[in-house]
């Protein structure tokens, strides 16, 4: 349980980082941020094995980059639904994506997670 929770807040603070980084993605604070990571959790977990299953096609076609469209707008989609967490439009949602994808591997390679090839 402490692990999850220690990923919670790992994920809220790469959601600051990336609001601060990319034009267009708004954060209104650190409890924003913890209700934003906990939703992303969830869409990760419900929408977007679904919306990779439909796409498959399309991603098999394009060798996978359209796994970057699909997280763009799942974010942007969470932008949407948060209080306090703003995505104003589709490129700063696929900047946010691709930048929260890469701490992402960044926090499952120290967590230990993910091993080095």
């Amino acid at each position: 349980m402490i692990k999850y929770i220690v990923r919670l807040i790992l994920l809220a603070l790469s959601l600051l980082l990336v609001a601060w980084i990319v034009p267009g993605i708004r954060m209104s604070g650190f409890t924003a941020a913890i209700i934003a990571a906990f939703v992303i959790g969830i869409v990760n977990v419900l929408i977007r094995p679904v919306l990779l299953f439909i796409t498959l096609p399309i991603n098999i076609l394009t060798l996978g980059l359209f796994t970057f469209i699909v997280n763009a707008l799942l974010l942007w989609l969470v932008g949407a639904v948060v209080p306090g967490f703003q995505v104003m439009g589709f490129i700063p949602a696929l900047l946010g994506s691709i930048l929260l994808s890469i701490l992402s591997v960044l926090i499952n390679w120290a967590s230990g997670e993910l091993q080095p090839a």
